[in-house]
């Protein structure tokens, strides 16, 4: 195992899945029946009230997550929330290898574009073995290589209006097909370790995984790494986008910070 960065203690990376395992059900429940309940959000709320509080405190922004070797990959890597999108659009996309994909990014930025999986690829990349932490209370250890976003945001230039990037999916969550999508903010877009991940375990992702691309932002929880990204738009707040707090399970209750 590598020797991480001493601020990044483990234990405390596991306080919050610990704290909501001891809150009974969690192991067992999924996202979607957590967040229909009246006891969890309230209960998620209020501990990443205290990780963020907490996190600022002891951990710079820019500190990295631990990251480990190959013999610390876990034989299989499940997939959290939806394993193949019921898209027609998106199953075009499965259908053709993703050979026409197109990320578009829009918003704040001086040169909006898109880009192609290939112009994807070809950007500055990073490759890192890092542990998945879902909400769920299960982990797993992957390998994973993508674009560094920090690399992408450089090539459309943000304006200084800028707070957020918004990552807009193509996984519909319910039967009115809402889609969803999530945000961090520029200090974790603009981190060492946030990937647009095309590759796990020296593999494509596979689309239980999140294909073509998925984000991995590795000091939070799983819920704020969105998988089929469709698109991305930086903004300055959340007022017109959604529920209007930052993500589809932060509209349902969900705390916008999942630090851990």
């Amino acid at each position: 195992m590598k020797k991480s960065d001493p601020s990044n203690d483990p234990a405390r990376r596991k306080f919050l899945l610990r704290a909501l395992a001891a809150c009974g059900s969690v192991l067992l429940a999924g996202c979607d029946r957590l967040s229909r309940t009246e006891w969890f959000p309230p209960i998620l709320k209020s501990a990443e009230k205290l990780t963020q509080a907490a996190q600022k405190l002891v951990t710079p922004r820019a500190s990295m997550a631990q990251e480990f070797d190959v013999a610390d990959l876990s034989p299989t890597f499940r997939s959290n929330g939806t394993a193949n999108p019921s898209n027609r659009f998106y199953q075009m996309l499965v259908a053709n290898g993703f050979a026409t994909y197109q990320l578009k990014v829009s918003g704040l930025v001086a040169h909006p574009r898109t880009f192609s999986l290939e112009e994807l690829r070809a950007l500055p990349s990073r490759t890192q073995i890092t542990r998945h932490d879902c909400v769920e209370g299960w982990s797993a250890i992957g390998k994973w290589k993508g674009a560094r976003l920090s690399a992408l945001l450089d090539s459309v230039a943000p304006t200084p209006e800028a707070r957020y990037v918004v990552f807009y999916c193509a996984d519909p969550m319910d039967e009115a097909g809402t889609k969803y999508y999530e945000s961090i903010d520029m200090d974790d877009a603009y981190h060492l370790q946030t990937l647009l991940a095309y590759e796990l375990n020296d593999k494509a992702l596979p689309v239980a995984n999140g294909a073509p691309v998925r984000l991995r932002v590795e000091r939070q929880l799983g819920y704020k790494m969105p998988k089929y990204i469709m698109a991305l738009e930086l903004v300055s707040s959340f007022d017109k986008i959604g529920g209007g707090k930052g993500g589809y399970w932060e509209d349902e209750g969900y705390e916008w910070y999942a630090g851990i």
